[in-house]
């Protein structure tokens, strides 16, 4: 999968993360007002953690080798967690400075530039994130997606930011500006901590239920009556590659080859259906006496009445416990 079109895209969010930091630099001091520094220092987080987001997509783009089997797209959840400690940092710094001018008032000017200013960079800012998180969704890239959403919610907190400093500019009264900097500052801690908590789901191999519902869903749908159960279905994300592996239950009688060939049919099968670069490894079982309940093969080797074909979902494709009809 090829990485130059991302690592290509990200170069142009810093570049353009930059010019929208300093357009809110610029309106800080212009106005004073502590609501446009909190956008500002989250636009300074974001350059950071945009530059760690591209390192980290340069390193995912690197192939496999005999240090790393499954590649280096473990990187992509490292990076999330480094950029959501960040953004969770700023929230804080942005909450302590604001409750501190609450006692302390700054004079406030030029709001109406800054209404301006912040407009026009949130404007960019929902434009960016909705480019990167397509771009994410298209990949399976966990950075695109979590940077797309984050660029995203900055849009919507200059939207609200900019009401604010309408709101200042008619009533003059600072503490305004200042409650709006503590509501943005709860809002940017709250984006952190998720951020991280998505981070350290994909390090700690947390079921993804949602590719888990799609690929068996593909399974279900693409079904053949010799795959007669599966189970104990897993999968491991490395970055946007997805590891695979399940235990298949085939006819006891089949030789290796067949079974093996058949093994091959369902990965096969799976990597017809999805977007995703998967590796898949299956493990042959062979059925037993329990197993001809939810077996609807013709076959002289049946020892229990056929009942019903077992419909795979999550709930019973996931446990490590065979399916059986008694």
């Amino acid at each position: 999968m090829s990485f130059k079109e991302d690592i290509r895209l990200q170069k142009w969010i810093i570049g353009i993360g930059i010019f929208l930091m300093i357009i809110k630099i610029t309106a800080f001091f212009l106005t004073g007002s502590n609501a446009i520094l909190t956008d500002a220092l989250e636009s300074t987080i974001n350059i950071f953690a945009g530059s760690f987001a591209l390192f980290a997509l340069i390193l995912a783009s690197k192939p496999k080798d005999l240090n790393h089997p499954y590649g280096h797209g473990k990187i992509e959840f490292i990076s999330g967690g480094i950029e959501g400690t960040l953004i969770f940092s700023a929230g804080l710094i942005m909450m302590v400075k604001s409750f501190y001018n609450l006692l302390y008032p700054n004079e406030l000017k030029e709001i109406n530039v800054g209404i301006i200013l912040t407009l026009v960079a949130g404007m960019i800012n929902f434009a960016m994130g909705v480019r990167l998180e397509n771009q994410g969704q298209k990949k399976g890239s966990e950075i695109l997606k979590s940077g797309g959403k984050h660029l995203k919610s900055d849009g919507y907190s200059s939207a609200a930011l900019v009401i604010g400093l309408i709101l200042l500019s008619i009533f003059k009264e600072s503490w305004i500006d200042n409650t709006i900097a503590i509501a943005f500052g709860l809002l940017i801690t709250y984006q952190g901590f998720m951020v991280v908590r998505s981070s350290v789901s994909g390090i700690m191999d947390e079921v993804d239920f949602d590719s888990s519902k799609k690929i068996i869903q593909v399974l279900q749908e693409n079904r053949k009556p010799e795959w007669i159960d599966i189970h104990n279905f897993r999968i491991v994300k490395y970055g946007r590659d997805l590891h695979i592996d399940a235990h298949v239950t085939l006819p006891y009688y089949w030789d290796l080859k067949k079974s093996h060939d058949e093994l091959e049919l369902v990965s096969q099968t799976i990597s017809d259906h999805t977007d995703s670069s998967i590796e898949v490894f299956f493990h042959g079982d062979p059925c037993k006496a329990t197993s001809c309940s939810i077996c609807s093969l013709e076959c002289d080797a049946r020892r229990n009445e056929y009942s019903e074909t077992i419909t795979w979902n999550t709930k019973n494709v996931l446990p490590n416990k065979s399916h059986r009809k008694i």
